[in-house]
């Protein structure tokens, strides 16, 4: 099964990019056109951008058309604010052509014309290519987006030298390969990374990274789940992982993120008990562990939790589930193996797996195995007609 994305909404984004916009505009004074012609700064964003719209093979809004002329800073898409080094001096600090439906590569000297830029958003757009080496002369970048777009090659680690980034957006790409460590050695407070084509593994620093939400998901991980996630509890408020090729258990102290109110690891291949340490997250809102290989009771702490909307625990081999989580609103128990619920799995496919159940030790993941199950019950009999999973 594809997932094709993930829909619950993620607030971080538009509130930094919308302030960020909203000092750059306040900053900016009226430009003058000799202005623009006796500022070098200016000078260079006007040749960086003439030799982007020259790559430009598509531009069906005519976001671009007027792209003519010195003064940059009238340009569609570009925000001027005061040099950081030279207040006397304008010089181009945003960069937005947030779905413009653009087709372009990005020219060479990109980083070398344009090294004032703050913010750089090229969301929804069709940009391909490699991301240039110049890259690495935007010292100021704070908010990078090439979301949505065509680029392609394995992880751009030009990206991993820009020590001010707070925001970094790579999401529905065509980047391959592993994800570099040193990602979480970046001071970011986002970081999006799903739906592009990694595998190998996520790796074992990840608790070095500060971020608030980290996004991984659609990817072809194929990895143990990270046990260091727990540490990370100081900062992590959405974590989505769904679809990742993880294998195992999730850690027994996972409550430990107790900032966190989105937890998704649905669509993966993980095993075991739900460590009851879930119910100490009291600010979780959205929990998801649906198609997984989940089994025994679902913990009572859990339904329990002051701020829970969603829980979805389907596809799974739960047993038994306390009356508190049957009576919760947002829930979804489907295709398991709870007696007398509808829905769920045949008698014979839950006897065939909860007779061999798999533990954290099964994937090389964990030397401890998980606690044995319960035993499915024997006088299972649905009300409803069983459907068996996909």
């Amino acid at each position: 099964m594809t997932i094709n994305t993930y829909s619950k909404p993620i607030s971080f984004p538009l509130y930094t990019s919308l302030s960020l916009l909203v000092i750059i505009l306040i900053s900016a004074p009226t430009l003058t056109l000799q202005q623009s012609t006796t500022n070098p700064r200016l000078q260079k964003a006007y040749t960086a951008f003439q030799e982007w719209k020259k790559l430009i093979t598509s531009d069906p809004n005519k976001f671009t058309s007027n792209w003519t002329g010195l003064n940059v800073c009238n340009y569609t898409g570009v925000y001027c604010a005061p040099a950081p080094n030279d207040p006397t001096q304008l010089t181009v600090a945003g960069i937005d052509l947030n779905h413009a439906n653009i087709a372009s590569t990005l020219p060479n000297d990109f980083g070398l014309l344009l090294p004032d830029l703050a913010l750089l958003h090229l969301n929804s757009n069709r940009f391909s290519g490699p991301i240039p080496s110049t890259f690495c002369h935007l010292q100021l970048l704070h908010e990078l987006d090439l979301s949505n777009n065509l680029f392609c090659g394995e992880f751009p680690s030009i990206l991993l030298t820009l020590h001010s980034l707070k925001f970094l957006d790579i999401r529905f790409n065509h980047f391959h390969g592993s994800i570099p460590p040193s990602i979480f050695d970046l001071k970011l407070d986002a970081l999006f990374l799903n739906n592009n084509n990694f595998t190998s593994y996520i790796p074992q620093n990840i608790a070095n990274s500060p971020v608030s939400v980290l996004v991984i998901a659609n990817n072809n991980l194929n990895g143990c789940f990270p046990t260091e996630i727990p540490k990370m509890g100081d900062t992590l408020e959405e974590i989505i992982l769904l679809n990742s090729g993880l294998k195992g258990c999730l850690p027994e102290n996972i409550g430990d993120l107790t900032k966190t109110t989105v937890l998704d690891v649905s669509f993966n291949s993980l095993t075991g008990k739900l460590p009851e340490s879930i119910g100490n997250m009291k600010k979780l809102e959205q929990l998801d562990v649906a198609y997984n290989k989940f089994y025994g009771e679902v913990p009572s702490s859990i339904c329990s939790l002051p701020n829970l909307q969603n829980f979805t625990y389907s596809n799974n081999y739960f047993c038994t589930e306390p009356p508190i989580c049957v009576e919760l609103k947002g829930k979804d128990d489907k295709f398991n193996c709870i007696a007398y619920r509808p829905l769920q799995r045949s008698p014979m496919e839950c006897k065939a797996f909860l007779s061999y159940p798999p533990n954290c030790g099964s994937f090389g993941c964990s030397k401890s195995p998980s606690p044995p199950p319960p035993p499915p019950p024997t006088y299972y009999t649905p009300k409803y007609t069983p459907v068996n999973a996909p």
